[in-house]
């Protein structure tokens, strides 16, 4: 196996932020320096071999993936489906219905999602066409994260589109099979 420094840097990175860990709180964890983490990060060097499942473990993700930096040769973070994204979507509503529209938890993880996605997500909750549209949204972020979407589960549960296609596509041209 190639090991790509930078690759795996990126990776561990991206994940380190993901979970909102600072460097100083993930070699603090690890029993390494902050600027170790960051040689790691920028690709300077790579992290002993002793500290890769602790790593793995801290950033939710196999040694394998960690060693691929994320993708190639299966190395995906997750499967996920269009039936787990669109229960997401709709747990989503549910939770507005539980605590009401209004309730502070529910209003922070709507503004969250409307800033990070730059829409207002509660249109999905009454229109099926706009939900479909969110779920493709919502896999796409997940392939873009590293996530392993089966094109043939895209295929199969969601309606003929051009934005169906598009994802099928998306992951062809990202070799997924």
């Amino acid at each position: 196996m190639n090991l790509d420094a930078k690759k795996i840097g990126n990776f561990i990175q991206a994940c380190r932020k993901e979970a909102g860990i600072t460097q100083s709180d993930m070699g603090e964890r690890l029993c390494v320096s902050a600027q170790s983490v960051s040689n790691w990060e920028r690709g300077e060097t790579l992290p002993d071999i002793s500290l890769l499942p602790d790593i793995a473990t801290l950033l939710h993700c196999s040694v394998d993936t960690l060693l691929s930096g994320g993708c190639g040769g299966g190395g995906f973070r997750r499967h996920v489906t269009v039936v787990q994204m669109q229960e997401a979507l709709s747990a989503l509503d549910r939770i507005g219905e539980l605590l009401g529209r209004d309730h502070f938890v529910y209003k922070c993880i709507i503004e969250a999602l409307d800033k990070q996605m730059n829409t207002t997500i509660e249109l999905s909750f009454s229109d099926p066409h706009i939900f479909d549209v969110f779920t493709i949204e919502f896999l796409l972020g997940c392939i873009d994260n590293g996530d392993y979407v089966d094109p043939n589960d895209v295929a199969t549960h969601l309606p003929p589109s051009g934005a169906r296609d598009y994802v099928v596509n998306v992951l062809k041209e990202k070799g997924v099979k």
